[in-house]
């Protein structure tokens, strides 16, 4: 489809850019449910493990709390593209649990976005080649097949063939080395990202963005049976909740070796002196 292209007459009636279901749900949402249920089977922290701060999430369970702060990064700095564009988060696609974290569509086209948080580590890639921290990584695959099959989705809910890009956007990492560009999948940071959307020339008129975005917020386009979604709101809450006795427990955890830093510090500096004074007035 090109810009200016009609649509069918009856797809014609939209104007603007519509909302619905999917526009509601928050950046992270699927996988922010998936930790808070995961979460529920965490072992409770007794009475001294609250008070150590004892970290509240299990080893299953944290790299789903990583993995939604950097969808909230992605979902922060998208929501500063202009009113032109509509940005869905977390759509749930497919059979199964499968979600798109992000979908984007705007004058520059309609975009597919996996988010990918590497705290402190290296990423390096060129061409279908990902490595985190030197561990190979399907990711280019991965957003190839999310791309192809959001714009078949789409194409088919308004009549008409579009297509997809796709990108991941890498939050955290230490370093990330393109050594040589996908041919279909950008590979950016964070701060790239507003630039890698803008900054392409306009391939779809207004209308046509309503148009598109019209069908993307319907949850029948991505799956034949969608599911109930949960209220974002109550997600929200819960995480803000989660997120609150995770950051207590990290500022005991800090309190207490503060504590055992100034106690030794303490003990050295009164037993030292005593040491080296007698040292030097013994025979």
């Amino acid at each position: 489809m090109t810009a200016g292209e009609d649509f069918s007459p009856p797809l014609q009636e939209y104007s603007g850019l519509p909302r619905g279901p999917l526009s509601e749900r928050m950046p992270g949402q699927a996988v922010i449910e998936e930790l808070l249920a995961s979460h529920q089977l965490d072992p409770p922290r007794g009475r001294l493990g609250r008070l150590f701060g004892v970290r509240p999430l299990g080893v299953e369970t944290t790299p789903w709390y990583w993995g939604a702060l950097g969808e909230l990064e992605v979902g922060r700095i998208l929501g500063s593209l202009g009113p032109e564009w509509t940005v869905l988060h977390a759509v749930p696609v497919g059979n199964r649990s499968s979600d798109i974290d992000h979908v984007v569509i705007g004058p520059s086209g309609i975009f597919t976005l996996n988010t990918k948080r590497h705290a402190g580590q290296s990423v390096w890639t060129a061409k279908g080649t990902f490595l985190v921290a030197g561990k190979r990584q399907p990711y280019i695959r991965n957003s190839v097949y999310e791309a192809d099959r959001a714009a078949k989705l789409l194409s088919a809910a308004v009549g008409r063939d579009l297509r997809a890009s796709a990108g991941i956007v890498i939050v955290g990492a230490k370093s990330v080395t393109v050594k040589e560009k996908h041919q279909t999948v950008a590979v950016l940071t964070p701060r790239q990202l507003v630039r890698w959307l803008t900054r392409r020339s306009p391939v779809l008129t207004p209308q046509q963005v309503a148009i598109i975005s019209a069908a993307a917020v319907r949850p029948e386009t991505w799956k034949r049976n969608p599911p109930v979604l949960q209220v974002p709101g109550l997600v929200a809450s819960e995480f803000a909740a989660l997120g609150r006795i995770i950051d207590q427990a990290r500022r005991r955890r800090i309190g207490w070796a503060l504590a055992m830093l100034l106690t030794a510090f303490g003990l050295l500096s009164g037993v030292l002196p005593t040491l080296l004074a007698g040292s030097l007035l013994s025979p």
